[in-house]
């Protein structure tokens, strides 16, 4: 087919937003004889964000030049005004289809050979994370996409990265678009501060690429799980325990270099691509054997087109039979001609006498969640009889860690703290919490508007870390929280609360199955719902909180790991008018504050890695000043304003951290 000075001979790949052809010049004499094309999908051509990120892409790619990158030829808009990229066509495989080979072989890629390849494309991101515009200003590239199916591998055992679809620049001139800030990338390679939603450098590329390098050498996925939440929670807290596993069939010493690639700071990982490269040297001895190893692996994949096919035959019938043999209950299965889904309603018995039901199980999940229903109640579970809650699997997932959220539960002994809720009874208790960095629970009960046996809410705390929040508030529920916050609409919730016993009765992964909210945002929104949980805390006007320090934290599935000193400045923010602060230290403008020197001050908490705003306030104040003084120097037009840096002053009194002088 005609394509602007292209013909396109054959598609090889249909991905989210492009096509990619296989295509040669039609003069004849431009090189080289054959090439890539990519072209946006037809309904993404109308589109000015779907334009606007090809368009960039061709930009960045085009600003690296490289042995181990991509060449691109070109850029341009065909004659029905598409736009298209001209790259290198690399004769060969990309990495993941060589180990899906292996894989199937019950084969491993040789180490010598993985980290040759790792060390290729290191030298690829050297490139990448170094180029310049035209005037030689850096562009601070990230690729955001260093994943096996992006690293192509030639038949002579060349590496090359490819494919900047989502990389990003720093520089102004190609961050205008908001879609350039957007989260993208395969989850399994993304690093711990992309699926946290902090920010993130090319220091992400390179966990990313040791994250490839560590499967190369395994053999399967680093980061494994029983779904997609399973697996960016590995991500996050950094579990390597595959690596850890394989650590004696290493060579001495690469076990080391990878840990610290994989570290979960950023500022504990290799810096640059170049140090990477350097720290795997040793482990790559002799490049060019290397080289021709892979060329001749390369060759191996290429050849049998035909097992492959074979083997995907026998796996899809092995499927189909597995599923004949099942023969599933024709009540839990969607209907074929109206798409509804049918299930039994449970009656539940409570261990006072009161029926409760028939509810469906949407149902008993909130009921469960919320504290109406816990141990001891029995329930007719779908029809199978009469049984207490925590012998039903099912079920017995859902009961929180305790019974009635109480002050004066059994076995806890004396509490370490007892307050009225207030602002300063929680700034009290997480501060208590942060200087001891020790394992805690906090009860909150309170009278909660539109909830007549009032609100509870139980906040257990791991090294000084939240750790876990739950509340017998229904609105606060994730799905519910996903409706408040217009990720999915009131119909889209009520479809997923009718399907969720086909996925284990978790919201996340019900809505990830459905399609309707993906994987990182489904893993963000749990941790916001968490922290919201914590700062309504500092919206209630009465209530008790107690705390027990020394309380093992529950297991949950989805251990938050929230820092708490943010937390507290939006815990006072929340709690506080625009302009409350200011107003309620105008009178204090000329007072001085300094640094504490009283016997009651707790040193450990100046360690504490505080937000920028507190740090400033916290520098400041090493010599008395004037408030007013401190308000000037701490106070950055688009950063910090004279009420946050008022509020990081109302934390560091609290902490004793400073005093009035």
């Amino acid at each position: 087919m005609q394509f602007g000075p292209y013909w396109l001979d054959a598609r090889l790949a249909v991905g989210g937003t492009a096509e990619v052809y296989l295509a040669r010049p039609r003069d004849g004499r431009t090189p080289p004889a054959r090439l890539i094309v990519k072209r946006l999908l037809p309904h993404f051509v109308a589109d000015p964000e779907g334009r606007t990120m090809f368009e960039r892409e061709a930009i960045l790619h085009q600003a690296v030049h490289h042995e181990n990158v991509v060449e691109v030829f070109g850029a341009g808009v065909a004659q029905d005004g598409e736009p298209y990229l001209a790259m290198e066509y690399i004769e060969g495989v990309d990495c993941y289809r060589l180990l899906r080979r292996l894989a199937q072989e019950g084969q491993r890629l040789p180490i010598h050979v993985s980290v040759h390849v790792a060390r290729e494309v290191l030298r690829a991101l050297a490139s990448v994370h170094s180029a310049k515009d035209a005037s030689g200003a850096a562009l601070g590239i990230i690729h955001r996409d260093v994943t096996p199916s992006n690293l192509y591998l030639s038949n002579i055992g060349q590496t090359k990265l490819g494919d900047f679809g989502i990389a990003r620049s720093n520089s102004r001139a190609t961050m205008r678009n908001a879609a350039s800030a957007m989260l993208k990338g395969k989850f399994a390679y993304l690093a711990p501060e992309q699926v946290a939603g902090e920010p993130f450098d090319h220091r992400a590329d390179l966990f990313s690429l040791a994250v490839v390098l560590a499967e190369m050498i395994l053999g399967k996925p680093l980061f494994g799980g029983s779904g997609q939440l399973a697996v960016l929670l590995a991500i996050r807290d950094c579990r390597i325990d595959a690596l850890r596993e394989a650590r004696r069939t290493l060579p001495s010493g690469l076990f080391e270099v990878l840990e610290g690639a994989l570290a979960r700071d950023p500022a504990a990982r290799f810096q640059s691509a170049g140090s990477f490269a350097s720290g795997l040297k040793p482990f790559d001895p002799d490049p060019e054997a290397a080289k021709n190893e892979l060329g001749v692996l390369v060759r191996w994949v290429q050849s049998a087109p035909s097992a492959e096919s074979m083997q995907a035959v026998r796996d899809s019938a092995r499927a189909m039979r597995a599923v004949r043999a099942a023969d599933p209950d024709p009540v839990d299965e969607f209907s074929r001609t109206t798409g509804e889904y049918t299930q039994i309603p449970s009656t539940i018995e409570t261990s006072g006498g009161i029926r409760f039901g028939p509810w469906p199980f949407a149902r008993l999940v909130e009921a469960l969640a919320t504290g109406q229903i816990g141990r001891g109640d029995r329930v007719d579970y779908m029809g199978h009889g009469m049984a207490p809650i925590e012998e039903i699997e099912e079920l017995a997932r859902f009961l929180p860690a305790r019974t009635n959220t109480t002050s004066q539960l059994p076995g806890l002994g004396a509490p370490d703290f007892i307050d009225d809720v207030s602002t300063a009874s929680m700034l009290t208790v997480l501060l208590r919490v942060l200087d001891r960095e020790d394992n805690g629970v906090l009860f909150a009960e309170g009278p909660v508007e539109g909830q007549p046996q009032g609100g509870r809410k139980e906040l257990y705390f791991k090294g000084g870390k939240l750790h876990h929040v739950a509340s017998n508030n229904a609105s606060e529920l994730l799905g519910e929280y996903l409706v408040r916050r217009k990720m999915i609409s009131r119909e889209e919730l009520d479809f997923a609360l009718a399907v969720l016993p086909r996925y284990g009765g978790r919201m996340g992964d019900t809505l990830i199955a459905l399609g309707l909210v993906s994987a990182v945002d489904i893993f963000r929104t749990i941790r916001d719902q968490g922290k919201d949980r914590l700062l309504d805390l500092f919206t209630w006007k009465e209530g008790k909180l107690t705390l027990y320090f020394g309380q093992p934290p529950p297991h949950v599935e989805f251990a938050l790991d929230l820092d708490l000193p943010p937390l507290m400045l939006a815990g006072l923010e929340v709690s506080q008018q625009a302009d409350a602060p200011l107003q309620a230290y105008k009178a204090q403008l000329d007072r001085m504050v300094g640094p504490s020197t009283a016997s009651t001050h707790r040193p450990r908490l100046r360690l504490v890695a505080w937000p920028p705003v507190v740090a400033r306030v916290l520098d400041v104040t090493q010599e008395p000043r004037p408030l007013r003084e401190v308000l000037s120097l701490c106070t950055r037009p688009g950063e910090s304003t004279a009420n946050d840096v008022l509020r990081a002053l109302q934390l560091l009194l609290a902490g004793k951290m400073v005093v009035w002088v």
